[in-house]
């Protein structure tokens, strides 16, 4: 590449567990923009709007850059020897119980690994956990109890293919976008494919859904035991499948007829039609994928919610297949690689099992240490409970903003404050949890980093670095291996880089792997750094495989080497995609149990395998089936679109099939049955008189987590500037609330004052609370911190959705919104929220009793003597505004009111960059909305292109009468896709206006 030359990076996007494949391009002045990968199977070249504005978010502003001490700048070697030194001490007066690591699905795979074999293999306690306890948790417990495996059966094709697709607590339109935009294009092309929402809320996911199911909050487990009832009863049974397949049916079933309809109308809050109508379209759609999310696991039920919907599809042997099978999705974009490194207090790495024997004994060998750990470790809750009461003296969180999002997270902040010894590695300087270390490790960035990741699929793609580290900063995967040098584990942790961290990570999950573990890559065991830096998305299992083209063996991923050479699997070979010309090979070439790396290379000694014996007409030995013997033979992944032909891995990937387990019928429990799980519905009353709302919390479209990284970003800011609730129209008439008034919800753990967002889309007696907001952003909107730490007792997930509240108006004497072109030292405001914007920062504020009204507009502009103020007052209405300008720029602008302050919000926005020379147009400002010809957008509906509200109610009036008509006009809706629904609402409620 010449000198000065622009340079694109193929990585993947940092948000959700969609993995969407992203080219990050650096121009020579450094600049970066960024676009979808089209050759990446997760998302064929779409982003949302979070994906499409990351080049906003790697600015250094607020970064930490160097270690520190008790609050000072240290040197690194000082930090780590103090950090290991406290470790080793801590470990030796205490024993290894006495310390904990919480780590994050923020982490790359790489950096989950060494962690976790410091924590379990060389401290020897289990006690590492991930804030993944908080999302995935109760899918794994539920996966592991039907199939023996934390096994995602099917892939994102099969929501393409399938007639029916069950959206199960799951807002799918804002909270994994791409997703939701594949199934809405694969509708478009099918339209007999039908989508069903199950959600206590009527989210954006229900524009494209045929039925909307609003079930009472946790009424899932009686809708899917009362849907095993009905299959049951209306002969809709695959009996030959459970008969050859599964255990546990009758008691499963026996169980599911305890509540007949009325009763399962009664506990799901559904009517007895819709429960009908609902039974019957499941019941005759082979081709079935049920989606489940967060209102799923998030519950203390969630494990047995999980297990209510793979009966459902094991009764109808409908898993693994295409188009039909379960589909957990999963939140973090790297939730399933901390899975597979053992990531959880209760898991060993590469999917073993902390309570079998044999598995510690193998991961023991394997890394050659004299124990690793014996029993399960502490989850999160449990964990926060032991920092609570003094069990853990020294905690190190990696990646991670627990303080603001654990339950009773006020309990949590104290308990943190308290602990001797506290180590936080992060990429800012100042986060809600970052203020309490006694250490603080400069991390690398999104854009920094090297390494991988795995989506919900399975698929593993690499994240790349295209930025130099900054400062100090240091990755996660050094920061750790260093403190085991120290801590005199180096023999073990001498990585030198990720890709050798990856290859090591790739050989234990095929080490002894006879086909009893689903998770294998060991085709990557021998990896070096050139095949590292290039590898293509892929997904597991990738076992080593035998090349009968040869007659000898060799791993696939020499097989891909070739492959990007033209050699095996290229046109020609007998690895095409023609399923009929591969028959002859696949089932001995793709059995992932039957062969095994020798130490010191790259051939592999081969294990005998039942498949690979029939396959040369030899009787089988008496050895389990795998789940996936013969489930990678047929079409290629991605199709035309999979990638260029001369990257590494793309050729095998095309010729390596879509991977699916269990159609077969096998699976990896004992017997190689799946397990009914007998689950029955429980009836939880949370709420009483003095709490009589149930409390529901979650994300919103455009912010992410607890916006560490998306309140960097001015247009992700500009959708919804602060944190709201919202509430059913009739439960606002019973509580005196009107719309767009301050509220406070109140728990017996703590109280957050919100703006009221009155909606039908909300579920009576129920309120919403998005969990993004913290101390960095909002006077207080921690949710979490009303959020009760109670937890599924198999999982130890939290429960985030079912919660007791009360609510009532907040008081306001005065509201007031501000543009500021800087960030306020402080804010004196009982409620305040701060967003970014272009050129500065919104601020919208509430306060009990009045101000000298001048001094509060000064203590937020900031002293300028050389300043110029213009201002108006109405003393007797209570209304007051300020505009502070210094030469042609506008320093701040300040409104206030007696009740919610009603101006051209975006407009004001808009001023903050303007040149105001023009001394005619400033009254303007002080009036809060545009003189003349002035444009006013309205609210901000499509981030991407920053089209408000009353840009589209325009465009309607001029005669745009679909979501396609504004997308034409105003390119609203054409790039993410994640603001049609909303596009959708607004013209629909146009259009009826004009008709009446």
């Amino acid at each position: 590449m010449a000198t000065g030359e622009a340079r694109e990076v193929r990585t993947t996007c940092p948000y959700c567990g969609v993995g969407c494949g992203v080219l990050a391009k650096v121009a020579a002045d450094g600049q970066v923009t960024v676009r979808g990968d089209p050759d990446h199977p997760a998302n064929f070249g779409r982003l949302c709007s979070k994906g499409s504005a990351l080049a906003e978010t790697i600015d250094l502003d607020g970064r930490l850059l160097h270690p520190e001490i008790h609050g000072h700048r240290a040197g690194w070697d000082e930090t780590l020897d103090h950090v290991a030194s406290t470790f080793s001490q801590t470990i030796a007066e205490h024993g290894p119980d006495a310390v904990a690591f919480y780590v994050s699905g923020q982490l790359l795979t790489e950096d989950y690994y060494v962690a976790n074999k410091l924590m379990k293999g060389f401290i020897g306690s289990a006690n590492i956990d991930t804030n993944s306890r908080l999302c995935m948790a109760s899918s794994v417990a539920g996966h592991r109890r039907a199939f023996g495996s934390d096994t995602v059966p099917g892939n994102y094709e099969d929501l393409e293919l399938a007639d029916l697709i069950v959206l199960v607590g799951s807002n799918l339109a804002w909270c994994h976008p791409v997703l939701y935009q594949r199934i809405a294009a694969a509708r478009e092309k099918r339209p007999q494919m039908k989508v069903v929402l199950v959600d206590p809320r009527r989210t954006m996911t229900s524009d494209i859904a045929d039925m909307h199911l609003a079930i009472a909050p946790d009424g899932d487990v009686a809708l899917f035991t009362g849907l095993l009832a009905y299959l049951g009863q209306h002969n809709a049974l695959d009996r030959a499948y459970i008969t050859a397949h599964t255990t546990g049916f009758g008691q499963a079933l026996f169980a599911a007829s305890k509540l007949d309809l009325a009763g399962i109308a009664a506990a799901t809050g559904l009517g007895e039609d819709e429960l009908g109508r609902f039974y019957s379209l499941f019941a005759g759609t082979a081709k079935t994928v049920t989606v489940y999310s967060q209102g799923v696991n998030q519950s203390s039920s969630g494990t047995d919610k999980v297990n209510a919907i793979i009966n459902c599809h094991l009764a109808t042997g409908r898993v693994g297949k295409p188009g039909a099978g379960p589909f957990s999705v999963t939140g973090q974009p790297n939730a399933m690689g901390g899975r597979e490194v053992g990531g959880m207090a209760n898991m060993l790495a590469a999917h073993m099992e902390i309570e079998n024997p044999e598995h510690r004994d193998r991961v023991q060998r394997f890394w050659k240490v004299p124990a690793v750990a014996q029993k399960p470790g502490l989850k999160a809750v449990e964990m926060f409970k032991a920092v609570a009461d003094g069990r853990f003296k020294a905690l190190w969180i990696m990646a991670t903003n627990p303080v603001d999002s654990m339950p009773d997270a006020d309990v949590v902040e104290a308990a943190i404050k308290a602990c001797p010894f506290v180590v936080v590695s992060d990429v800012l300087a100042s986060t809600d949890t970052v203020r309490h270390a006694h250490v603080r490790l400069p991390a690398a960035a999104w854009g920094e980093k090297d390494g991988t990741v795995t989506n919900s699929e399975r698929r593993i793609s690499r994240q790349r670095a295209f930025l130099g580290l900054p400062g100090e900063a240091r990755p996660d995967w050094w920061i750790v291996v260093e403190v085991a040098r120290r801590m005199g584990f180096g023999e073990a942790f001498s990585h030198a880089s990720a890709a050798g961290i990856f290859a090591e990570h790739a050989a234990l999950s095929g080490f002894e792997n006879d086909g009893a573990r689903d998770f294998d890559i060991g085709a990557y065991a021998d990896i070096d750094a050139e095949a590292y830096a290039d590898l293509a998305p892929f997904q597991w299992p990738a076992p080593a495989l035998p090349s009968p083209l040869r007659g000898g063996s060799e791993s696939a991923l020499s097989e891909a080497k070739q492959a990007s050479r033209g050699g095996v699997g290229g046109e020609g070979s007998a690895f095409t995609t023609r399923p009929n010309e591969a028959e002859a090979v696949a089932d001995d070439r793709l059995w992932p149990a039957g062969h095994l790396p020798r130490k010191g290379g790259d051939r592999l000694s081969p294990r005998p395998s039942p498949i690979s014996n029939a396959a040369r007409g030899e009787p089988a030995p008496k050895l389990p089936i795998s789940p996936l013997a013969g489930e990678m033979a047929g079409r290629p992944e991605g199709g035309a679109q999979a990638g260029s032909e001369t990257d590494l891995g793309i050729q095998a990937r095309r010729a390596s099939p879509s991977t699916r387990f269990f159609a077969n019928g096998n699976f990896y429990t004992p017997g190689r049955k799946a397990r009914f799980i007998a689950v029955r519905p429980t009836v939880e009353t949370r709420t009483s008189p003095d709490y009589p709302l149930i409390l529901n919390t979650g994300r919103v479209r455009d912010h992410w987590h607890t916006m560490t990284r998306t309140g960097k970003s001015p247009r992700l800011s500009q959708h919804i500037a602060e944190p709201f609730v919202e509430i059913h129209p009739a439960d606002a008439q019973r509580f005196g609330i009107g719309d767009a008034d301050i509220v406070r919800i109140s728990t017996v753990h703590g109280q957050a004052l919100l703006r009221a967002l009155v909606t039908a889309r909300q579920r009576p007696g129920s309120v919403f609370v998005p969990m993004h907001w913290t101390d960095q952003f909002a006077a207080r909107a921690r949710v979490d911190a009303l959020v009760a730490p109670v937890t599924d007792a198999i999982s130890g997930q939290p429960a985030s959705k079912n919660g007791a509240a009360r609510m009532e108006r907040f008081a306001a004497a005065a509201f007031g919104f501000a543009v500021l072109a800087e960030r306020p030292a402080s804010i004196d405001a009982d409620y305040w929220s701060l967003a970014r914007c272009a050129a500065g920062w919104r601020l919208e504020l509430a306060l009990q009793a009045g101000r000298d009204w001048t001094v509060f507009a000064a203590s937020l502009f900031g002293d300028d003597a050389q300043g110029e103020t213009l201002a108006y007052h109405d003393a007797a209405g209570g209304h007051y505004r300020f505009a502070r300008f210094a030469g042609r720029r506008l320093i701040g602008a300040l409104y206030l009111a007696p009740g919610p302050v009603a101006v051209s919000r975006s407009w004001a926005v808009e001023q903050l960059g303007a040149d105001h020379a023009d001394r005619r147009g400033r009254p303007a400002i002080v009036a809060g909305r545009p003189g003349g010809n002035g444009v006013n957008r309205g609210a901000i509906v499509c981030s991407c292109f920053g089209i408000g509200a009353n840009q589209i109610a325009e465009a309607v009036r001029g005669g745009c009468a679909s979501v396609e008509g504004i997308g034409a006009a105003l390119g609203a809706g054409t790039n993410c896709g994640s603001c049609r629904a909303e596009i959708r609402a607004i013209v629909d409620a146009r259009r009826l206006q004009a008709a009446e």
